[in-house]
């Protein structure tokens, strides 16, 4: 239930179980490579499975839910003179007191794997692994970098993955290069869909949101000025779509649209900068443009857009920080509006979208902090009869911890999310918890 800020992208807010990095008891200080946690929470979920808020529920079922939620979790990290590894599991068992209403049981069960490892091979080359594998429901948690590509809640055990590789090489006093690899996996546990008279097809989860990203870059770095990097790159992405399902009836062609039909290559292109401003404070930018092919999509459909990347980090105070950004960019999407115009042929594809996030942390006192997140996320949909609709998405989260002493501490929260869409099912839904965490 508790949410705080997670690096997977450049920003990505929010994440619905604690991450063992935040772990009070994981210090520099402790003195062992360990840290094992434990968490305990009761909570109250007005809407668990994300249903319109004009949704008629049948007789005897429920919107919403009280429950007990038990998180233990594990977090090792290594470092050494030039290398650092490290590694942790989080695992969450939620237990609704009343069933949600279209849910098979009581339980919700979720696991987070990461890893990550540094090395310098000398003061010009090191190189940067990451990995992060969850099974999950919540859109925040399955997410993989700035921006959602699904609102809704979503049973089953589903499975992101989300890996990368940087290498850094200093090639001379003022110039470097950066090249890397990220590759994204989803695959949802819901894969049954079915084909009507009519013909008329419901798509599966799986079907329209099982997909594998692969991104690939390489940046040039200049050091401008002592304090400032100015960086030129180029970005090559590819979106395949591996359901191999039928998707949708397009009675233009007389054919199934399939899954694949979305798949797609984008080339960017960008310039920005990365500067820091003091010690505490420092930001990056990037800007530039994308343009993607469509190639099994029998429209066509090759576009062009604009791309923004943004982030500001602040340390204002011991325990204390701001992290704020902004994104715009291409953004797979699971709506099931899949219907083709009927005049053109083209079909809906994806969504362009932009997104602003922050969040504050703040020590109040020395034993009790403060965390507001939040984000809004505009999605404008291209191509098809939903081409120019658009999905606004709002989440907001609030956080008090006391820390009665570094293995031991308490805290309450609230989480609120709405949506108002143009062509999906809008809903407002609120959180709140309250837990305690022992660590050891």
């Amino acid at each position: 239930m508790k949410r705080i800020v997670a690096s997977v992208g450049l920003v990505a807010v929010g994440a619905s179980s604690l991450q063992a990095a935040s772990l009070p008891g994981m210090t520099a200080e402790s003195g062992k490579p360990w840290s094992l946690s434990a968490t305990l929470r009761g909570f109250y979920d007005d809407n668990v499975s994300t249903l319109p808020d004009d949704f008629v529920l049948p007789a005897g079922a429920h919107r919403d839910s009280y429950g007990i939620e038990v998180s233990p979790s594990l977090q090792f990290v290594f470092p050494w003179e030039q290398t650092t590894l490290s590694f942790g599991y989080v695992y969450s068992m939620k237990y609704y007191d009343t069933k949600p209403a279209f849910e098979t049981d009581h339980y919700d069960h979720t696991h987070n794997f990461s890893a990550a490892l540094s090395h310098a091979f000398s003061e010009r080359y090191s190189v940067r692994l990451r990995d992060s594998f969850v099974i999950g429901q919540e859109p925040d948690f399955l997410r993989a970098g700035n921006s959602y590509n699904s609102f809704q809640r979503i049973s089953g055990d589903n499975v992101r993955n989300f890996g990368s590789i940087d290498f850094s090489a200093q090639m001379t006093p003022k110039f470097g290069v950066e090249v890397g690899y990220a590759n994204t996996l989803y695959d949802y546990e819901e894969d049954d869909y079915t084909i009507a008279a009519g013909p008329t097809v419901i798509p599966s989860t799986s079907g329209l949101s099982d997909y594998m990203d692969h991104v690939a870059h390489l940046d040039g770095r200049y050091q401008l000025l002592p304090q400032t990097v100015g960086v030129l790159g180029f970005q090559y992405r590819d979106t395949d779509y591996t359901a191999d399902q039928e998707i949708w009836w397009d009675p233009t062609r007389n054919s199934f649209a399939k899954s694949d039909f979305r798949n797609a290559r984008s080339y960017y292109g960008y310039a920005g900068l990365d500067h820091n401003f003091r010690p505490d404070l420092t930001g990056s930018f990037r800007a530039g443009g994308r343009y993607t092919e469509y190639y099994h999509n029998p429209a066509g459909q090759d576009t062009a857009s604009p791309y923004v990347m943004a982030n500001l980090q602040y340390i204002y105070a011991p325990g204390s920080h701001i992290q704020v950004g902004a994104s715009y960019d291409y953004s797979a999407t699971s709506t099931y509006q899949f219907r083709p115009d009927l005049t053109t042929g083209d079909l809906t594809l994806n969504a362009n979208s932009f997104s602003i996030f922050g969040a504050v942390t703040h020590r109040i006192t020395p034993k009790l902090y403060g965390t507001v997140i939040g984000q809004y996320q505009n999605s404008t949909y291209y191509g098809g009869e939903s081409d120019g609709e658009a999905d606004n998405f709002y989440t907001v989260g609030v956080n008090l911890q006391y820390r009665f002493t570094p293995n031991f501490s308490a805290e309450f929260g609230y989480n609120f999310d709405k949506l108002d869409s143009d062509i999906q099912n809008t809903y407002d839904r609120n959180r709140v918890y309250i837990g305690v965490t022992g660590t050891y």
